[in-house]
């Protein structure tokens, strides 16, 4: 059962709609399904909210110490309350997946995200559940820091909420007196990115002879 969702991201407007922002758009998304508002909370250097559900607390976060500091946020508020990481969830953008697709997961490596690397090192415990929001990947390792910074085409940032708006009808799965996070895992993991369209060609067009 996950007593602490994380989303993560970079604070600030200029921030706000580009891919590395996933997380924080699946809290958002979260924070308004549970109908409640994140609060500025300084102890643990983020947005907080927090609510009761069936007699647990449930903790939702965005760290706002910026992305390579998440775990800085993470671990004040799990070590603060006794979260132990098996009960926390991170929502994070994922370069290895296409835009739509989600996968849920528990442990394994940061994969060189710098937000897990972070948290990883501040919990000293890679055993805390991921959801891994689908961005793409620009197609080479030079490009990526470009790549998660800037905003995703239209039908790509659509693609991301549909995973989101996906991944959110496991929320009875994940929290609460029903939580079994098999079948939270089952479900969120049957969904497919949407295919590509396909390009359409112009018309051939008449090619003019010497007579």
């Amino acid at each position: 059962m996950i007593q602490l969702f994380v989303g993560l991201g970079n604070p600030g407007p200029e921030y706000a709609d580009t891919r590395h922002n996933a997380g924080f758009w699946w809290i958002d998304a979260l924070a308004d399904t549970l109908k409640l508002q994140l609060q500025p909370e300084r102890n643990y250097w983020g947005l907080m909210a927090r609510t009761n559900l069936h007699g647990q607390p449930l903790w939702l976060l965005q760290p706002q110490t910026f992305m390579n500091k998440s775990g800085k946020s993470v671990a004040a508020l799990a070590r603060f309350f006794k979260i132990a990481p098996e009960h926390i969830l991170v929502a994070h953008d994922e370069l290895d997946f296409s835009p739509g697709q989600v996968k849920l997961k528990k442990g394994g490596s940061h994969g060189g995200h710098n937000g897990l690397r972070d948290i990883h090192a501040q919990l000293g415990s890679p055993d805390y559940w991921r959801l891994r929001l689908g961005i793409g990947h620009p197609g080479h390792s030079a490009e990526v820091v470009s790549w998660v910074l800037k905003k995703a085409p239209l039908e790509q940032h659509r693609a991301i909420e549909d995973s989101i708006a996906h991944s959110l009808k496991a929320w009875p799965y994940l929290a609460g007196r029903d939580a079994n996070m098999e079948k939270a895992t089952a479900q969120i993991n049957t969904n497919k990115p949407p295919r590509p369209k396909p390009e359409r060609k112009p018309p051939p067009q008449a090619v003019a002879t010497a007579e």
